[in-house]
């Protein structure tokens, strides 16, 4: 048996998380304590363990929800010292997984999902991770070596660089329209928010549509979106304004599941 079949891509991405985690935590302090990971990696494991069992008669690979509660751990910032948001996100985001669903798939990722609502219903309450590993050669060269390594084995390397592709092409863009130091324009990529979006959000194979061609579109439609998003902040355009806290997440929130959602229906019809 070789390597390629003998570790399943799950537990590899479990692996490539958890050291997102630990890397982030020890050299930036990234997490703001360890009764966040733990409030929010219970509820996760918690939520998931009964809701599967009483909805679907068996208890799920808790896989998903760990990477979830991760997730959630890492990129949720409330504004004062409290721990209602990593609880209440937590929760959402796995009961998402069995409320928000059409022919038997969750549209949305689900932590994309509970971030996206908290940013906008609790913006008072609940900021973005938006810690930047900037020039730390080392830090970048480890998560991003093992992260295109785990992406290429999970087969969705086509999407992380297809979003990679597309977000430095429009940086350059935004560059040319609004002018400022380019490093600033792509500097956001290095940092652990993208990195979790990246190698986690776009590309989960549950919230994905069926074909290659496909996922890479969609991806650069979000990125696109993602760009919008940030040149309208950059014109002051008020109706978007509670877009501008987090512009990939809510791209993705968008683009996403409406993708989804036409993909299962058009294979249902070719199917029929």
């Amino acid at each position: 048996m070789t390597m390629r079949t003998a570790i399943d891509p799950k537990y590899l991405i479990v692996f490539l998380i958890t050291l997102v985690l630990v890397v982030g935590e020890a050299r930036y302090h990234i997490l703001g304590g360890y009764p966040r990971l733990a409030t929010t990696l219970g509820v996760c494991l918690v939520t998931e363990t009964l809701l599967s069992w009483w909805l679907r008669g068996r208890v799920a690979n808790l896989a998903s929800a760990y990477i979830t509660g991760i997730s959630l751990a890492l990129l949720i910032k409330p504004q004062a010292n409290i721990l209602w948001p990593f609880a209440l996100g937590a929760f959402i985001a796995i009961a998402s997984k069995y409320v928000l669903t059409y022919r038997g798939r969750h549209l949305w990722n689900p932590s994309n999902f509970a971030i996206a609502l908290l940013v906008l219903v609790a913006a008072d309450s609940v900021a973005i991770l938006s810690h930047q590993w900037g020039n730390d050669i080392s830090t970048n060269l480890v998560i991003w070596a093992f992260g295109l390594v785990i992406a290429w084995r999970a087969r969705v390397l086509h999407v992380t660089l297809t979003y990679v592709a597309c977000f430095i092409v429009f940086a350059l863009l935004r560059h040319l329209i609004v002018g400022g130091p380019l490093f600033a324009e792509l500097a956001p990529i290095t940092g652990p928010m993208y990195q979790l979006f990246v190698f986690f959000m776009v590309t989960d194979p549950r919230t994905t549509v069926s074909t290659k061609r496909g996922r890479m579109i969609v991806v650069a439609i979000v990125a696109l979106v993602e760009t919008l998003i940030r040149l309208a902040g950059d014109y002051q355009i008020e109706l978007l304004r509670p877009f501008y806290v987090s512009p990939p997440i809510l791209a993705l929130a968008m683009v996403g599941p409406v993708a989804l959602f036409l993909d299962l229906r058009r294979t249902a019809r070719a199917a029929a």
